[in-house]
């Protein structure tokens, strides 16, 4: 089974090669990699006491970044290393400052694992959610070096629960730092007790978020007056029902920031939306539906919204909610949610509803008129402090 999981990254790194010929991400994705091991040799050369961070992408490095920051001010002599698997995190974060250094992680070869932990040479490993990558485990299992596991999450559909092999790679994690009692419940099943239930970081995250939000005056000139529903990490097939509702519900004012920018002039025509990049305070009337064609500004525009729709849930799942949640609205989203635990209890309090076509999406938006925020601010504030139970103990 081991021969078969390297033969599999062998074959995702070979098809990344060639998709980078016509694909822009893929092509971002390879050519961060490009020279990464020299790179990182001449960057953490001569420095001690590295601690390594790894986040998949933007969503992980939310859950991540309380941690991040926590920690460095608990170990301001340690050196902070953060590593994305993809483009979309590497690109707006790549300048982040509270770290010493963010690279690509390379592809996770036995080859590939050695060499870098050897390079960096950690004193401690964390790995955010989602991400189990076996050789570099078993790596840092073979030099001593303690492996945490933070703010994962666990179903019973994953193949840890079905094959031994799967489940046996979680011997190389030091401690799980999960989010749920159920999750702690599966581990304990196949004989994992080395497991804290600390919660979800992303709550203390979007905390700190909505205290030192940043103001931007053209968008607050673009809400005032009307409601004003913000459409976050859009996907085509969410934008194909909202472009339909704001044809016939010209009443309110519409922020969309899509996940993706290669369809913008589409999403432009569809919608008769201005360009955030082409606003100035004499223009920004002339429509009542805004592009945001800037990364990274999402989590800060969410504030001048009255309610949320949230993209993803027409694919493989929907993208962060609580961001928006944190400031008091309403969420709306696709009928792919089942898998994100904030998502089911959110419903369950009547804070946010599924829709599966345009008129579910009439109807909801109705729904939430007259909307208590207190019930959305309680939530959020209900399940902080999971940064506090982890930064003890690491």
């Amino acid at each position: 089974m081991n021969t078969l999981y390297n033969i599999s990254i062998w074959i995702f790194s070979t098809a990344i090669n060639i998709a980078s010929l016509f694909n822009p991400k893929a092509k971002q994705w390879i050519k961060g990699r490009k020279g990464i091991f020299q790179k990182l040799a001449g960057a953490t050369k001569d420095n001690k006491d590295i601690v390594w961070f790894h986040c998949a992408s933007l969503g992980e490095f939310e859950q991540g970044k309380p941690i991040i920051e926590g920690y460095k001010i608990k170990h301001p002599t340690h050196k902070i290393l953060l590593t994305f698997f993809s483009p979309s995190g590497y690109e707006i974060r790549k300048n982040y400052d509270e770290v010493d250094w963010v690279f690509y992680l390379p592809a996770d070869t036995k080859k590939n694992a050695k060499k870098f932990i050897n390079i960096v040479n950690p004193i401690k490993v964390i790995f955010i959610k989602y991400e189990f990558w076996f050789n570099y485990m078993a790596e840092c299992k073979k030099q001593n070096i303690p492996f945490y596991s933070l703010s994962s999450i666990f179903r019973k559909e994953q193949s840890f629960f079905k094959y031994d092999f799967f489940a046996q790679q979680l011997n190389n994690v030091s401690h799980f730092f999960v989010q749920d009692n159920n999750s702690k419940e599966l581990l304990q099943k196949i004989g994992f007790s080395n497991c804290t239930v600390a919660g979800d970081t992303r709550f203390d995250s979007v905390i700190t978020n909505t205290q030192n939000a940043i103001s931007i005056p053209l968008i607050e000139k673009f809400s005032e007056n009307k409601t004003t529903i913000i459409c976050g990490s859009t996907w085509p097939k969410d934008e194909a029902i909202l472009a339909k509702y704001i044809k016939e519900n010209p009443n309110y004012k519409y922020i969309i920031a899509p996940h993706e920018m290669y369809h913008i002039n589409e999403l432009k025509k569809q919608t008769n939306a201005l360009l955030f990049s082409k606003v100035d305070s004499t223009n920004i009337s002339n429509s009542n539906v805004l592009i945001i064609d800037s990364i990274g500004i999402l989590s800060n525009i969410y504030k001048y919204g009255d309610l949320a729709y949230i993209g993803g849930g027409f694919g493989s799942g929907i993208h962060n909610i609580l961001e928006a949640v944190a400031y008091g609205l309403p969420v709306v989203f696709g009928p792919n949610y089942q898998k994100f635990k904030e998502a089911n209890e959110l419903i369950e309090l009547e804070v946010a509803k599924d829709i599966s076509n345009h008129s579910e999406l009439e109807t909801t938006i109705l729904s939430f008129i007259d909307f208590d925020s207190s019930i959305s601010k309680n939530y959020i504030k209900n399940n902080a402090g999971a940064t506090d139970i982890i930064l003890s103990s690491i």
